[in-house]
Order: structure tokens, then sequence, then C-alpha cells
């Protein structure tokens, strides 16, 4: 069986979605797939054994985006069956240059919360009439080997400025972990700024046992290093569900998203850290009270606080200059 698969744009989602495609490939284990969507989304698929063709969505570089993806789609060959996990006008327009037997496109719905991994394969379930449960977050690629306990923390979030906390704040975390784990600072291009505020930080606190690779890392290297860490901090993002797809002991931090749709799946070492708010959450990229209160009342007891219920033996202490 041939089957195309337009995975989701961003990195979390595209995560999320592994356990509906892991479905798909219990349901038919010959099944041989191309993979299409972002550099971001796609390369997590790259030492996958169904996987024999990745191809990048570059059609936002062109003028005419419908017609390059049109273009793409009929020079990817015929398929047996064709979904996108997306719900745009331009994954309907992918999807209609298809050569395939059958075809399925996503619908968003909101009116239900609940969690996206179940939304996906629910999705699955329903236009290939299986009835499978979904399992945990899949990938294939191979953790990297840290020499001592490593702390990785990640500041950024893709989606917004809303979901972001503070880097002093994990500067502190990681000055009061320092004794107890190496540290790895990690970010995207667009996070380099957040990640240098921290290691800024940690320099004046005389902290040595730290390496920041913001902005310095592929996908898959970033996924790697993730994938090796004895624990993650980190805000709702796509690294976050990359750590629950490695089972990483994490403490996750949420504000303005519904951490009911979006916490890290069956990862029973994790614990979400949040505030209730009256206006939270919001769904916003950018706080519109302009308090972003949801995370500044995150302190960074609360976060240690959950460290310490993911590992009880350690001993804490702050000390800042």
């Amino acid at each position: 069986m041939k089957l195309c698969i337009e995975v989701p744009t961003w990195l979390g989602d595209s995560v999320m979605a592994t356990p509906a495609i892991e479905m798909l490939i219990k349901a038919y284990p010959d099944v041989k797939i191309t993979i299409f969507g972002t550099d971001v989304s796609t390369a997590i698929f790259s030492t996958h054994p169904n996987v024999e063709k990745i191809v990048i969505d570059e059609s936002k570089k062109s003028r005419f985006r419908g017609l390059w993806l049109y273009k793409k789609a009929k020079m990817l060959g015929s398929f047996d069956r064709a979904l996108t996990f997306r719900s745009s006008l331009a994954s309907r327009v992918f999807l209609w240059g298809l050569s395939a037997k059958k075809k399925a496109h996503y619908k968003k719905n909101q009116k239900i919360q609940r969690h996206q991994v179940l939304r996906y394969s629910d999705f699955v379930n329903e236009i290939c009439a299986l009835n499978l449960i979904p399992e945990k977050l899949m990938l294939t690629l191979t953790s990297t080997v840290y020499s001592k306990p490593t702390l990785g923390i990640n500041p950024g979030a893709s989606y917004g400025s809303a979901k972001r906390w503070y880097p002093d704040k994990f500067a502190e975390v990681a000055i009061a972990l320092h004794d107890v784990y190496d540290i790895v600072i990690f970010g995207g291009p667009s996070e380099v700024d957040m990640a240098a505020d921290i290691e800024a930080i940690l320099k004046e606190n005389q902290i040595k046992n730290y390496q920041n690779v913001a902005g310095k890392t592929t996908i898959v290297e970033l996924c790697q290093n993730i994938g090796g860490l004895s624990l993650f901090i980190t805000g709702d993002s796509g690294p976050m569900h990359v750590a629950t797809a490695y089972k990483i002991p994490t403490v996750a931090l949420f504000g303005p998203t519904k951490d009911k749709e979006t916490s890290p799946w069956q990862n029973p070492k994790s614990i979400i850290v949040k505030k209730e708010m009256a206006c939270a959450p919001c769904m916003k990229r950018t706080c519109p009270l302009k308090h972003h209160e949801c995370m500044k009342f995150i302190e960074v007891d609360d976060v240690l606080e959950a460290v310490k219920k993911l590992n009880p033996l350690i001993n804490l202490s702050v000390q800042l200059t």
C-alpha cells in the first residue's frame, strides 16, 4: 500500500500526529509512506522505517502558492490513499492535485474539548473504518548520550510570546539545579536572544556546567538532544512533545493554552505547572490584557516544587548574586 500524508505545520502538532500514523501502520503493516510538510514538521520522520520519501512544502516561497502545491502534488505519483492532518485551503489544493484512490482532509472541531492526539486519531479511525486506540508518541531518532545527568531548559515557544515564561526565572531554576544536573539551554533561531539572556545570568553567577545550543541545532539534533535528558523544563511547545515521546521527566508550564488539549501525552513523568486565571486559557499569541499574569504568576518555587516531586532525593538551594 502507498500512502501520502501531509503532516501538521508545527513540530509539536506533528509529534502529536504520530500515534494516528502508527495506527495506520498497524492497520496496513506493509505501507510505504510519503511525508509532505514543512522542513520543521517532517524532520522527525527521517529515520522512520515505513517512510520512503519526505517532500518539503516550499509553497510559501512562491508567488502562486496554490499552483505550486498543485504541481508538486502531480509530481508525486499515484497512491492508494492520501490524507492531510491540516485543515487549510492550501491543504485542500494539495490533496486535490494528488493522484490517489481515496483522499481525506482533517477538519477541526473546537466545540468539544479533546486532546489533540485523540482528535488526530479520531480522524484516522473515521476515514479508515478502524477502531484503534492511540498509543504513545513515536519518534525513531536515536537519543544523545550525555556523560552526566542533564537538565534541558526551553524558554521559547514558536506560537507566540504569551506562552513564554521569563529568562531570569529559567536562569534561577538552572542555578538551583546546577549541582545536580549539567544544563543545556534549548531554542530555535528566533529564541537565541532569550537563551543569551539566560546564559548571561548563569555567567554572572559563575555557573560553568552549561551549554547553550539555541539556534545551533537542526530539528533532528534538537530531538536527539532532548531524548537523552534526565529532566526537561519547558513551556507548552514542540520540544515539550518531543520530550514526551522519549518519556523524559518534564515540568511543563502552561498559561494561555489549553492543557487538556496539548498536555504531555501518556508521560507519567510529567507535571503541569499553571495558575488558574479568569482570563485563561485565552489561546492568544500575545496577552490581550497586556499583563501576562498567567505566566508572570508562576514562580521559581512552583517549578522547583514540581522538580522535587519528579526527583524527591535532590537537595535544592538558590544563591543569586
